[in-house]
């Protein structure tokens, strides 16, 4: 079910996308959207998940650069069934982190340096869970596209406000129609978009948990995620927001517009759902949770065991 809401969603989001076109050009211009929208979604299958890893400028790293994080990520690979993702660190003191791909066989999982400075390892593993769920489900692919179209119809909304008031124009939108159409078709797409994210995090939460085998260690780190992000400006995010429902936790500030709505469900429904599967599998209690559990200066990499976090 949820990944037929997750097809309509998407093809909600290309009418409005073709919609937009309509209105600034009529007919012709609903021709031209759909043109385009279906050369962004084959471009984006193979080229997105590199744009977005250049935007937020995401670095590779391999078992020489970065070993214990790179170890950690296989394990739960191996562990998900998956094969091992590549690897990268963004230069973003905002803990947080998101996979793209569009495939298992393709994916890549990116963490931010400020969750590797601020979370425990066993913290982190649970971040790392629930971004290998999305690639197990598939979900990185529909979610990059879902950013690059979002971004696309508010480009093409102010581009209208230009060129859609021309009186010449036999689709009659205007001046005013075009400024309406500049304000509300990026809150549309952002709805949608909002619509399609909140109905994957849910089900990558749970299966991440079921990934590591310890609900309370993703509980844990989204409540620091979620604390930290209201904090810490992530200004690659705040420059490119169609891209904010890729992380774990919404990694804009509100500082502007593009927060007016939250990409991501509740945090504290998240954590409510975690704790209700660890009851269930009779786990109870994380210090990670507490308040003086902070990791050291030097993170939580230097002396982590090689068995990984899960034994």
């Amino acid at each position: 079910m949820n990944y037929l809401r997750t097809a309509i969603l998407l093809a909600g989001l290309t009418a409005l996308f073709m919609a937009v076109g309509y209105l600034i050009g009529g007919q012709a211009g609903a021709t031209i959207a759909l043109v385009i929208a279906a050369g962004m979604n084959l471009f984006s299958y193979w080229n997105a998940d590199r744009m977005v890893l250049a935007m937020h400028g995401a670095q590779e790293v391999d078992e020489r650069t970065a070993p214990d994080f790179v170890r950690l990520v296989h394990e739960l690979a191996a562990r998900a069934g998956l094969p091992p993702p590549r690897v990268y660190l963004m230069d973003n003191p905002q803990p947080n982190a998101f996979a793209t791909g569009r495939s298992p066989e393709h994916a890549a999982v990116a963490a931010t340096t400020g969750l590797l400075q601020r979370l425990s390892r066993e913290e982190v593993a649970g971040v790392i869970g629930h971004e290998l769920a999305h690639v197990r489900n598939r979900d990185t692919l529909t979610m990059t596209i879902t950013a690059t179209v979002a971004g696309a119809i508010s480009m093409l909304a102010q581009f209208g406000l230009f060129f859609g008031g021309n009186r010449d124009n036999n689709n009659g939108l205007g001046f005013i129609g075009s400024l309406l159409l500049v304000i509300l078709a990026p809150i549309a797409a952002m709805i949608v978009q909002m619509a399609i994210s909140r109905t994957r995090e849910y089900a990558a939460d749970d299966l991440g948990a079921q990934i590591t085998g310890r609900p309370l260690w993703l509980a844990s780190a989204l409540t620091k995620i979620e604390g930290a992000a209201r904090q810490i400006e992530n200004i690659p995010a705040e420059q490119h927001p169609a891209t904010a429902p890729l992380f774990i936790i919404n990694p804009l500030t509100g500082a502007g517009m593009d927060n007016l709505f939250s990409t991501h469900p509740a945090t504290e429904n998240r954590i409510a759902a975690l704790e209700q599967r660890a009851n269930r599998m009779g786990q109870t209690g994380f210090d990670a949770r507490r308040s003086d559990a902070a990791p050291s200066s030097h993170g939580p990499w230097g002396n982590a065991p090689q068995h990984g976090p899960w034994s």
